[in-house]
């Protein structure tokens, strides 16, 4: 399989936190495999804003060491010099007035100019108030936040306000990097590419929906962090509400963003109040591996680690058929999944010492991303009518070819979306 790159406009991408985890894991790996894939253009820059006062061969030096931890081998020898030498730094101080000067010089006005907030929230109005008071950002400008986005809804109200203050919503990018996962974005492929499902995609046929994301690695160094959240901020109201939304959405007039919001939006507003009995929390506990209290150093921390809830959704589509949403650190294997359980047939025609079972629809997330429906057949050889279920799998990597096992990270994805491509023809990667 061969797939498309579509280059991207030529621009100025400002990573503020660039001496962060964030950005040492996953940002900059994510925009140097872009690089490589030729989807960046030869003009374009990324320039890293800290407090941290070092020179900008001293931030390239650690992107050096970033990638080679994290990008295969064979890319950072062949592309690693190249790609450096389009970073610049600059130290800035979010609440100060150092830097913001020496980044407007920088910054050029030709071009596309993003704004990557990898810090946190509560630097997000200081930032975008000194993007504005230094003219920094000129009125196409986009800013990239992620979550948290507040603490609770008059948090995230205000935070919005101060945004909106400084930028248009049209200039505010709220990314949740699980919407960048090929099998995330295949999600909508299945359900409005193919009538096979569509017309089964409702309560009629449904009987529940099962949305999981396990973790095996418990909290880890971000204790200080995840004591403050626990997995409902961490991943309910974020992460998990977004898969609810895509499975549970009515298809979009058009697949463009604000139609795809809008109709997010109304699963949102339709969900029922979720009632304490449909609500289970935990923590994990010593075995191999320290407790949550211990990893997080707070004997009498009550935040959890694990959750889970059966949510219902009030409309025409979905009245009575339940969706259970769980995620949970330190659990038996890591796995996300988006698992729908189709009702039994109305009457069965086979004894029940035949055996059946529904037909179930799996859509693997994360690890070996891929799709498979259970279908019922019967067991082969003689002996009389026996049912058994087989899987119709779709594994992408088998499929699809190995370039499919090595498919782009969610993060290449979300960040180069944040510029318009370029309408050239394109070219095989």
């Amino acid at each position: 399989m061969v797939s498309r790159v579509i280059p991207v406009e030529s621009f100025d991408l400002v990573i503020f936190g660039a001496t962060g985890d964030l950005a040492r894991r996953k940002i900059l790996p994510a925009l140097f495999r872009r690089f490589c894939d030729g989807q960046m253009p030869e003009e374009a820059r990324i320039i890293g804003a800290a407090r941290t006062e070092q020179t900008p061969d001293a931030w390239r030096s650690w992107v050096a060491d970033s990638l080679s931890e994290f990008v295969s081998p064979a890319l950072t020898e062949a592309h690693v010099d190249v790609f450096l030498e389009k970073l610049d730094y600059i130290a800035v101080d979010a609440r100060g007035e150092a830097g913001w000067s020496d980044l407007k010089a920088r910054m050029r006005d030709d071009v596309v100019q993003a704004f990557y907030f990898s810090v946190a929230p509560a630097l997000f109005g200081d930032l975008a108030e000194r993007l504005h008071r230094f003219g920094i950002a000129h009125g196409a400008a986009r800013i990239v936040v992620e979550k948290p986005f507040g603490r609770d809804l008059a948090t995230a109200r205000a935070l919005n306000a101060t945004l909106a203050a400084h930028f248009e919503e049209g200039q505010i990018y709220r990314i949740d990097h699980y919407l960048g996962k090929e099998t995330v974005q295949n999600l909508m492929a299945v359900r409005f590419g193919n009538v096979l499902f569509e017309p089964l995609w409702n309560a009629q046929y449904v009987d529940h929906v099962q949305i999981t994301v396990a973790e095996a690695v418990g909290v880890g160094g971000r204790g200080s962090y995840y004591d403050q959240s626990g997995a409902m901020r961490d991943m309910v109201q974020n992460h998990l509400m977004q898969l609810l939304c895509l499975t549970a959405m009515e298809p979009p007039s058009r697949f463009e963003p604000d139609a795809v919001r809008d109709e997010k939006l109304k699963v949102i507003r339709a969900l029922q109040p979720v009632s304490a009995k449909d609500i289970v929390r935990g923590q994990y506990e010593a075995g191999d591996t320290p407790s949550y209290a211990e990893d997080v150093e707070e004997t009498d921390s009550r935040t959890e680690s694990f959750i889970a809830m059966k949510l219902h959704i009030a409309n025409w589509r979905w009245n009575g058929t339940p969706f259970y949403l769980r995620t949970g650190k330190r659990l038996k294997a890591r796995k996300s999944e988006i698992v729908v359980i189709f009702k039994e047939p109305p009457h069965s025609i086979f004894d029940e010492d035949a055996g059946s079972r529904p037909n179930v629809l799996s859509i693997r997330l994360q690890p070996d991303e891929g799709i498979d429906l259970s279908v019922t057949i019967k067991e082969p050889g003689p002996g009389g009518m026996r049912l058994i279920d087989v899987p119709l799998d779709m594994s992408f990597a088998d499929a699809l070819g190995p370039e499919a096992a090595d498919v782009p990270d969610a993060y290449e994805r979300l960040i180069m979306d944040v510029t318009p491509r370029q309408p050239d023809p394109v070219h095989a990667r």
